[in-house]
């Protein structure tokens, strides 16, 4: 095998004095076709045009001799170096990393990045770089042929963001282009390019008052600071009356912070997941699932339940989206959602949600008739389904006396698993 393989990365700048010397004595190099023409490479090196890694891993293995292979930037960062130190190659790697492209991007545009989300978008994983994007307010994308600044653009239909995007960083070709994400898919972008994705609370990199910035790689900086605790009373969120039991304005029982826990634990909302919340009321759910840092989209008739929705995700300085509208019909032109949390529709919402195949749907019921109904709907979708009577009191602790009680029915449909190859 080879008895040392040594991985350089590249950035466009003159290889350092370690580069050079480690190809100097290569008998195998690889790397794509401009490493390849890097004039340092020796003539009588045997080369590997780098498409497959894993094949070329299995090359270098058995080759014996010194081998060097070639990737842009740091190759320790979202590069070969992972294949490469993969056990079942059996290589010793050495590195020489150069500047990721993500912080020549970040340089290009002046920004710091340590607040940054950092996602690589290729065809598998396109939709879920597009839910981070949502998310949060700074998100470096990797991008790849088919899954590039026009794809985002598109994906990204009714989010309002800022792209910068550097195409061809270290060469003679860079160009930096800043424009507004409805207007990137109207051009073509050279590859390879990253995209920093800029927009709503946060985005612009350090909070008003602290220049220190953060302490903690890719946490958003905005403000207000994280509240401890989840699934607080509604008038955390601005709404309710202030006993807790969600009837207050905007509110409904539905709205209970106990009812609102276990939903949340059931739908178990995830980085990179998209989130609808449908009949978000108070906003409360739709605000706890998107802390959790998943992308949500907020749809309600009730224009005024929109408005508390995005007041209470600017208290908290979370980001999600608003649609107003009467479900089911404004659901048909919003994009697949991983989880569902309905609040109100009956039978003809949970028929309409199951029909888009998310992992988790979750609603809860008043009475026992509707319960079963909304159970044969999942049911008849192709879900397995799950119900739980729930029933909380809250006491006055001045005397303990009963305050107030919420008793609903909590259902939860779960989808088969996915195949390993549609999981993202």
């Amino acid at each position: 095998m080879a008895d040392r393989v040594t991985v350089i990365g590249w950035d466009g700048s003159p290889l350092t004095a370690a580069a050079v010397s480690a190809l100097s004595a290569a008998t195998l190099v690889a790397g794509a076709a401009h490493h390849l023409a890097l004039p340092e490479v020796p003539g009588d090196a045997e080369r590997i045009r780098l498409g497959s890694v894993g094949l070329a891993a299995r090359r270098i293995a058995g080759h014996r001799g010194t081998a060097v292979v070639l990737a842009d930037g740091d190759p320790g960062f979202f590069g070969v170096v992972r294949t490469l130190h993969a056990p079942e190659y059996g290589l010793e790697v050495e590195v020489v990393p150069a500047v990721s492209s993500v912080a020549a991007a970040f340089a290009r545009a002046g920004m710091p990045w340590d607040d940054a989300q950092i996602v690589v978008a290729h065809a598998r994983t396109l939709r879920r770089a597009v839910n981070v994007c949502r998310a949060h307010g700074k998100v470096a994308v990797l991008t790849s042929p088919g899954a590039g600044p026009a794809e985002l653009a598109l994906l990204l239909d009714g989010v309002h963001r800022t792209f910068v995007i550097c195409e061809e960083l270290g060469t003679e070709r860079e160009q930096v282009t800043v424009l507004t994400s409805d207007k990137a898919a109207d051009h073509v972008w050279s590859d390879p390019n990253v995209v920093i994705v800029i927009g709503g609370a946060g985005g612009g990199g350090t909070p008003p008052g602290n220049g220190a910035g953060g302490w903690a790689m890719g946490r958003d900086l905005g403000y207000p600071p994280p509240v401890r605790g989840w699934a607080l009373a509604p008038e955390e969120y601005g709404n309710g009356d202030g006993d807790g039991d969600g009837d207050g304005p905007g509110g409904s029982p539905g709205d209970a912070p106990e009812l609102r826990a276990a939903q949340l634990a059931r739908l178990g909302p995830r980085y990179g997941d998209l989130v609808w919340d449908i009949g978000c009321g108070s906003g409360a759910l739709a605000v706890e699932a998107a802390r959790f840092g998943a992308a949500v989209i907020a749809v309600d008739a009730d224009p005024a339940a929109c408005g508390r929705t995005e007041a209470a995700a600017r208290r908290f300085g979370v980001q999600l989206q608003t649609v107003q509208g009467h479900a089911p019909h404004v659901l048909e032109r919003l994009p697949e959602p991983d989880v569902v949390r309905i609040g109100g529709g009956g039978v003809a919402v949970v028929t309409a949600c199951a029909e888009r195949r998310p992992d988790r749907i979750v609603t809860h019921a008043t009475t026992r008739d509707e319960a079963e109904a909304v159970g044969a709907a999942l049911a008849a979708g192709g879900y397995t389904v799950e119900c739980a009577l729930l029933q909380s009191v809250e006491l006055d602790t001045a005397d303990w006396a009963e305050r107030d009680r919420c008793v609903v029915f909590l259902l939860s449909g779960r989808a088969a698993p996915r195949q390993p190859d549609r999981a993202l």
